[in-house]
C-alpha cells in the first residue's frame, strides 16, 4: 500500500514536499494569509476569516497581526489570548501549539520542517516535520527563530534574536545564537 506524502508528514516520516496534495494545501494556506494581510485592521479583527477557519484551532481572543505567514495553517494551534505581533512566519509542517496568554513579537518564525543533510535528499524536496510547543503565557522576543522539535515551558522568556535549538524550562529565559539558559543570581 503506498503512502501519501502528507501522511508521511503527519506521521513524522521523512515525505517529499514536492507533492500536488502539499502544494495545494499550501495554496489554500496562502489565500487565507493573503486575505488576513489584505484586510483593513476593523474588517480583519482578531484573525482574518478565512484564516481563522483555516487554523487547527484558536482560543478567545488569540490575535494575529499582519502581515503573517504559514505552510499549513491547520497545524497551527492558538491558545486564549495568544498574540503573534507582525511578520510572524510558521511553517506548520507538523503541530504547533501555542499557550494561552503566550505572545510573540514581531517577525518571530517557527520552522517545524528539517531538510534532508544530503544534497540529493534536498533536491528530492525530502523533509521531516516535528511539532513545536510553547506553553502558557511566555514571551518570545522579535525575530527570534524556533526551530523542529522545540518545546519552551510556561512562562519562559526567548530572548530577540535568539536561535532556539532545543528545550527552554518553564520560566526559565534564553538568549542568543544557540539560545542558552540564563544563569539568575
Amino acid at each position: 500500500m503506498t503512502t501519501s506524502e502528507r501522511m508521511k508528514m503527519v506521521t513524522g516520516e521523512w515525505y517529499t514536499c514536492i507533492d500536488p496534495e502539499l502544494e495545494e494545501l499550501r495554496v489554500a494556506a496562502r489565500d487565507a494569509a493573503f486575505e488576513h494581510n489584505s484586510l483593513p485592521p476593523r474588517q480583519r479583527g482578531d484573525i482574518g476569516p478565512a484564516l481563522r477557519a483555516l487554523l487547527g484551532g484558536a482560543g478567545e481572543g488569540a490575535r494575529i497581526e499582519a502581515p503573517f505567514h504559514c505552510a499549513y495553517g491547520f497545524n497551527l494551534f492558538l491558545g486564549e489570548g495568544a498574540f503573534l505581533n507582525a511578520g510572524c512566519t510558521i511553517l506548520d509542517t507538523a503541530p504547533v501549539h501555542i499557550g494561552k496568554g503566550t505572545q510573540l513579537g514581531p517577525n518571530v518564525q517557527i520552522y517545524c520542517a528539517e531538510h534532508h543533510w544530503e544534497a540529493a535528499g534536498r533536491q528530492a524536496g525530502l523533509e521531516i516535520a516535528k511539532p513545536v510547543t510553547i506553553g502558557d503565557n511566555a514571551w518570545i522576543g522579535g525575530s527570534a527563530v524556533i526551530l523542529a522539535g522545540v518545546s519552551i515551558g510556561e512562562g519562559a522568556i526567548v530572548g530577540a534574536g535568539a536561535v532556539v535549538t532545543r528545550d527552554v524550562a518553564a520560566n526559565a529565559t534564553a538568549v542568543g545564537n544557540p539560545a542558552r539558559a540564563l544563569t539568575r543570581r
